[in-house]
């Protein structure tokens, strides 16, 4: 049997709580991996909206970050659905709809994040899902991180939280 977990590497980036779309995810160091997918979760309530992009950061803390082009698409609440994939630079980002139980996968090529100039220097490694709320208005939601096609492949994977 395959398992999804030996395939990719999965990080529980922001635990679901009831909040304002506010919190980005952890900061992710992707130096081990060839992408990096990130799903939000929300759950139940038509409200809480939020402006998503990609940040890559030139340390841990994240000091210096800038935009990186990305891949997005929504999953419609209470379906199993996806909508059209939908290509961004590192300039756009995309708002969340104000829907109940809909997921998004937001989707980076380490390449593209090796390839973004942070600070004046290009090759950085640590990444986070940037979440920027518009309607404040709490809602429960997550972040989950899923590292895929490792340089490396490990039975037990390294830990990239940084």
């Amino acid at each position: 049997m395959d398992i999804l977990t030996e395939r990719g590497h999965l990080i529980n980036a922001l635990p679901p709580a009831s909040v304002a779309m506010n919190t980005p995810s952890d900061i992710i160091n992707v130096a081990n991996y060839h992408d990096i997918t990130f799903l939000i979760q929300k759950g139940a309530g038509a409200v809480g909206t939020a402006v998503i992009s990609v940040d890559v950061c030139d340390t841990t803390a994240p000091g210096n970050t800038a935009k990186c082009g990305f891949k997005y698409r929504r999953q419609v609440g209470g379906t199993d659905t996806w909508g059209a994939v939908t290509d961004r630079t590192a300039a756009e980002t995309f708002t969340t709809i104000a829907s109940a139980d809909d997921m998004y996968e937001i989707s980076v090529n380490t390449d593209e994040i090796g390839s973004t100039v942070v600070n004046g220097v290009r090759g950085n490694h640590y990444v986070r899902l940037s979440v920027a709320q518009v309607d404040a208005t709490a809602v429960i939601y997550g972040i989950t991180a899923i590292l895929g096609r490792a340089r490396y492949g490990q039975n037990v994977p390294v830990s990239a939280i940084v």
